[in-house]
């Protein structure tokens, strides 16, 4: 099936298999491997994009719904050799040790975060609670996403 997207802030086009998977298509086709797989159930976040500001699973999608659409992966997001606001909020709070679930972290409070709501930090906990950690015991992660609230 042909489609046409924009990823990253560039445009792509061609041809996918009707069935592929979003984070194949993402990982295995255009090689952004920063997009994890994990339980690929939608279950844990590891996989979590941005699709037109929304965080979506990307497990649970086929790469032919992205047609028309803006993808964000996390090698999208702050610019070429410069972290984003966010990944270095990350880095200064140790928001992550092992890092696989990092990314799927990043693109979901970045949705939080362009909503320019502020939110307390259990109002945080719950609004990230759709992304498993197992290593860092989640504090440093809503410390990073409660630092960078405008």
């Amino acid at each position: 099936m042909e489609l046409t997207t924009t990823l990253n802030g560039r445009p792509w086009s061609g041809d996918v298999p009707a069935r592929l998977t979003l984070a194949d298509f993402l990982r295995d086709r255009l090689r952004l491997t920063g997009t994890h797989l994990g339980c690929e159930q939608g279950v844990c976040g590891a996989c979590t994009i941005l699709l037109d500001g929304a965080a979506v699973r990307a497990c649970l999608m086929l790469a032919v719904q992205i047609d028309g659409a803006n993808v964000i992966t996390v090698e999208g997001m702050g610019e070429p050799g410069r972290m984003s606001r966010l990944q270095a909020a990350f880095v200064r709070r140790r928001a992550f040790q092992c890092g696989f679930c990092t990314p799927g972290f990043l693109a979901s409070a970045d949705e939080i975060l362009r909503s320019g709501q502020r939110h307390s930090r259990e109002e945080l906990i719950q609004l990230l609670s759709g992304n498993v950690c197992r290593c860092t015991g989640y504090e440093p992660i809503v410390d990073a996403v409660f630092e960078c609230q405008s």
